[in-house]
């Protein structure tokens, strides 16, 4: 297991005394005897509220347990109404060379609408501060709301690139059962998302983007050359990974686990020298499933040699069946416009991508 470790996962979590994760990284064990570590992401929870003595101790750590690479990316997630002068600073002192910036809109009632901290001025504040400070930033930026125009989508999109942010995570708005917005559209106090409205401004994004000479790496992800995000795309590449930190996420190639969410119970059981884990051991077809539709959803797309190669283990005439049945429905998919057939690859077209999750449904082999 040691030896798949490619990356690490880090989910920090404001503690009153201490971050309990470097404890955890502490407990590694054999991992540390893995390949070198290539990214590091620090986020979830609000880790930009964090003192710069424990992002420093908690990348120290790191450092001690795992042998990371000299040109690692090390991402942290921030809250433009937590990004000062002096944090930036501090930030990149500690080893942070690249940052992730939850902006969602340059708009007062659109913020307000989504129940974020910020304001638009912080939102432009902490971005021309940011630009000041490092090279490698995105920003996240979310569309379909019901109060965000066709007009005013496009002057975010315009906004994030003449101040020259060289990647955007573009999100549709999706509202998540037992939230406080949905109760608050349940309860007709907000105005519900129109998913046909979603999809025409997703459509508006890849033209204005693609003009602006950025890449569509992956559905909602898009960056000037040489700025993809490294770890993002080892999640598409089915890259293993470690997770640290309550709920965080591991992977081997071959199976998950995850740590327990409660906050009380994570520290109680990293105090005691081992955290409870859930695990799940992921079938050849689940792994198959898997490639096809994290593949699908890149830029690059999904590669047929891969599937004639039968990395997944099937015997030979399941394998085949698959194989037909695969390359059948990408045929169909490809006269109905949702697909391309090129170079060995099944890629999805801009009408495609509007109907990723569907397609890849469609093309997953049956069973478990």
């Amino acid at each position: 297991m040691a030896a798949l470790l490619k990356e690490v996962e880090l989910f920090p979590t404001v503690f009153p005394d201490e971050m309990l994760q470097v404890t955890e990284i502490g407990q590694a064990g054999d991992r540390a005897l893995a390949p070198l570590v290539e990214t590091i992401y620090i986020g979830g929870g609000t880790p930009s509220l964090l003192e710069n003595t424990l992002i420093t101790g908690l990348l120290a750590k790191i450092r001690s347990v795992f042998r990371v690479s000299d040109n690692a990316e090390v991402t942290l997630e921030a809250n433009p109404d937590d990004i000062t002068e002096d944090k930036l600073i501090e930030w990149k002192n500690a080893g942070i060379n690249r940052l992730s910036i939850g902006v969602q809109s340059f708009f007062e009632e659109d913020l307000r609408w989504m129940n974020r901290a910020h304001n638009a001025f912080q939102a432009e504040t902490a971005l021309r501060l940011a630009i000041k400070h490092f090279d490698n930033i995105t920003m996240d930026l979310i569309y379909g709301t019901p109060g965000l125009t066709d007009e005013k989508w496009k002057f975010n999109v315009e906004k994030a690139i003449s101040l020259g942010v060289p990647h955007l995570s573009c999100y549709a708005l999706t509202v998540e059962p037992n939230t406080p917005l949905q109760k608050l559209i349940s309860g007709h106090k907000r105005e519900d998302v129109d998913p046909d409205k979603q999809s025409a401004q997703f459509i508006l994004l890849m033209h204005w983007l693609k003009t602006a000479g950025f890449e569509h790496y992956e559905i909602s992800n898009f960056a000037r050359p040489g700025f993809r995000s490294r770890h993002n795309s080892s999640y598409w590449q089915g890259k293993p990974y470690y997770g640290f930190g309550p709920s965080a996420h591991s992977y081997n190639g071959r199976e998950r686990w995850w740590n327990i969410a409660n906050n009380a119970r994570y520290i109680t059981s990293v105090n005691d020298g081992a955290v409870p884990v859930e695990k799940e051991i992921l079938t050849s077809i689940q792994r198959y499933n898997e490639y096809i539709m994290i593949s699908l959803r890149t830029g690059e797309g999904l590669r047929i040699d891969r599937i004639l190669d039968n990395e997944w283990g099937f015997d030979k005439t399941e394998h085949q069946m698959l194989v037909n049945d695969l390359l059948e429905k990408a045929k169909d998919h490809e006269a109905r416009g949702l697909v391309q057939l090129t170079d060995g690859r099944i890629i999805l077209t801009m009408e495609g991508k509007l109907l990723a999750d569907g397609i890849a449904s469609d093309l997953f082999a049956e069973g478990s």
